[in-house]
């Protein structure tokens, strides 16, 4: 358990990734903030209105920016860091688990409706 802690730490921490993470953050929302901090500072209304908006857009829980975040980071990763291939790898292989899981899922969601219709006729 020790180990897994320290591996996802270590992908967590890793400093390419965490520049790219900040990129796409700044990307998805954070100019929002910069733009509202300027605008209040300087006085300019528009500028705060449209952060503003865009800033009680971000807000809600089920707003999908923080998938686009990521999303973006991996992207930015993969174009900036072609060769970091440990992360790369890492990032594969949490897809294909995610992969094998909606496999999973769908074949026993399968099985269940498969063996409801047998029963039903």
């Amino acid at each position: 358990m020790k180990e897994k802690f320290k591996k996802i730490f270590e992908f967590i921490a890793n400093p390419r990734l965490l520049l790219c993470f900040l990129l796409a953050w700044f990307i998805t929302n954070g100019w929002s903030y910069l733009m509202f901090g300027i605008g209040t500072y300087l006085g300019i209304h528009w500028m705060v209105a449209v952060a503003g908006a865009d800033l009680a857009l971000l807000w809600p829980q089920n707003n999908p920016e923080k998938i686009a975040t990521f999303a973006i980071a991996i992207a930015l990763l993969r174009w900036i860091f072609p060769n970091d291939q440990k992360t790369l790898a890492v990032l594969k292989d949490l897809l294909d688990k995610a992969k094998n899981a909606i496999k999973r899922k769908k074949a026993k969601k399968k099985q269940t409706d498969d063996s409801n219709s047998s029963k039903e006729g």
